[in-house]
């Protein structure tokens, strides 16, 4: 039986979701809702530390780049379950504009 490349593919997959499911919902909720009521204090120069260091680079990465991927591998299904076909054409739309949005963070995190 030949080997399948595929649990690479699925990885980001299934991480992107547990992101998006868990992690999103709850950085929405901080700095969406409580940062602005004023029941958490977030100062500057705390947040630009975080951003600043490596591992909170990673993690700011891992927080777009994720869930990016699950959406790009979502909105290809559902492509394909309206009648717009598995073609190369769809692959490269969803899938590029996701590789497109995780160069951009990338970008963003290296120059800061």
């Amino acid at each position: 039986m030949a080997r399948s490349n595929k649990p690479m593919l699925w990885l980001p997959f299934a991480g992107g979701g547990l992101v998006a499911a868990l992690i999103t919902p709850v950085l929405i909720l901080i700095t969406g809702i409580l940062v602005p009521l004023g029941v958490i204090q977030l100062h500057y120069e705390t947040v630009a530390a975080f951003a600043h260091h490596p591992v909170g680079k990673l993690i700011l990465f891992g927080a777009v780049a994720l869930p990016a991927w699950h959406a790009a591998h979502r909105l290809r299904m559902t492509a394909h379950d309206l009648g717009f076909g598995g073609g190369i054409a769809v692959k490269a739309v969803c899938y590029g504009a996701a590789w497109l949005l995780i160069l951009a963070t990338a970008g963003a995190l290296a120059v800061i």
